[in-house]
């Protein structure tokens, strides 16, 4: 069988999250966006925990309203890299628990925990434990493997052999990651991340796996890709559009080539701080020049979430009344987020034509990115977007039953 999978959330206990994130929510918005598979977040903290506990539970999954839970974490290690743990058991939760809670000063009161280890000492307790760890967001500029560090190994030492995915991050996708040698071997994983229930956060990002049912041990198999387990998709933002794909100030977020950013001694005009972006950490650590691709790397498919599409068709922001109700009419229709993004016909819907002539639009890859950089989001906007196919810049986007 088939899962879409979103492995990387948080709950409503950690820092800068909504209140709405709890497990029904969870629930309700995932089934809308077509995700089978969600990570509970945050399964070291206490409170969560025992809400997570309540659940029904089949096979270390839980489960409700039709949608299957497993536990996860984010821990940040004494190096400021952020780890993401995938959890086989509740008393294997427990067992990490209380491993961490000597080296950790807040791991009773923020969901995402500081803890006093290096990532080889945290590898060797996760694997002890039959859970699976790796860099979260992985070249992020402010708590990411690549911005500490410019190796698996010198993250995680002696245990770097056991280091089976890495989580790519919103600004990143396997075309800039398989340009890294040492990565061939990973798995890639694209998750959203999710601070937030809300229809442009939640399953930004996602994975589509090859399973035999929602297990943990099924999840682990695909993931180490092993007896016909594997990932067969990864879905998720044009890297331009996260947060730091280019160099840029963090104060007033004007852009700057890498070659600009080391002449001005990473200080912008302004007197900001030019902070470095993931397409040129990745063009250090590149060991080649265009990406090499293994056999066993599935495509990887660009989707912009459904309520920005109609938001740009609208000219009215995400939250609004007028993108809801649309939103809601195509779910209502086809099921899920996914369905009306890329496989449904959606011509006679009935929903507004400036919404389904610009979804139509972007299936034939009519889009133009202005990359984000400096912690502000690149955004897609529709002018310019024939122009850019017209000129050979863009492909036609493919189904999802096309892989």
């Amino acid at each position: 069988m088939q899962v879409n999978a979103d492995l990387h959330i948080h709950s409503k206990y950690s820092m800068a999250t909504s209140p709405k994130m709890d497990l029904p929510t969870l629930a309700a918005e995932s089934r809308k966006k077509g995700i089978q598979l969600v990570a509970t977040g945050d399964c070291l903290h206490p409170k969560w925990l025992l809400e997570i506990k309540k659940l029904d539970k089949e096979d270390e999954v839980f489960r409700l309203d039709g949608t299957s839970f497993v536990l996860t974490t984010e821990v940040e290690d004494e190096n400021r890299v952020h780890h993401l743990i995938l959890i086989p058991s509740i008393s294997k939760a427990e067992e990490l628990y209380e491993f961490m809670k000597p080296f950790s000063s807040n791991i009773d009161s923020d969901a995402r925990p500081n803890v006093r280890l290096d990532g080889e000492r945290l590898a060797e307790a996760v694997v002890e434990a039959g859970a699976l760890i790796g860099p979260a967001h992985a070249f992020t500029p402010w708590t990411a493997m690549y911005a500490s560090h410019d190796s698996l190994k010198g993250c995680y030492g002696d245990m770097a052999g056991k280091i089976y995915f890495m989580e790519l991050g919103l600004s990143a996708d396997t075309s800039y990651a398989d340009r890294i040698s040492e990565l061939q071997c990973l798995t890639f994983l694209t998750n959203s991340d999710a601070h937030s229930p809300y229809v442009n956060k939640l399953a930004r990002e996602f994975n589509r796996f090859e399973m035999e049912d929602t297990s943990f041990d099924e999840l682990k198999m695909a993931i180490i890709r092993e007896k016909g387990r594997k990932p067969i998709l990864n879905v998720g933002m044009f890297p331009q559009e996260g947060k730091y794909n280019e160099s840029a100030c963090i104060r007033c977020f004007k852009h700057y080539t890498l070659r600009e950013s080391v002449i001005k001694n990473w200080r912008c005009s302004c007197g900001g701080t030019i902070k470095k972006g993931v397409k040129d950490r990745v063009n250090e650590l590149a060991s080649y020049d265009t990406p090499r691709h293994p056999d066993h790397r599935p495509p990887y498919l660009h989707l912009v979430p459904l309520s920005e599409i109609i938001s740009m068709a609208l000219g009215i922001g995400q939250n609004t009344k007028g993108v809801k109700k649309e939103w809601e009419l195509l779910i209502g229709q086809y099921g899920s987020e996914v369905a009306v993004l890329v496989d449904a016909d959606i011509m006679d819907s009935g929903a507004d034509e400036r919404v389904l002539k610009t979804i139509m639009a972007f299936r034939e890859g009519k889009v133009t990115i202005h990359p984000g950089g400096g912690g502000q989001y690149g955004r897609a906007e529709l002018s310019g977007w024939q122009s850019a196919c017209d000129s050979g810049k863009c492909e036609p986007q493919k189904s999802l039953f096309d892989f």
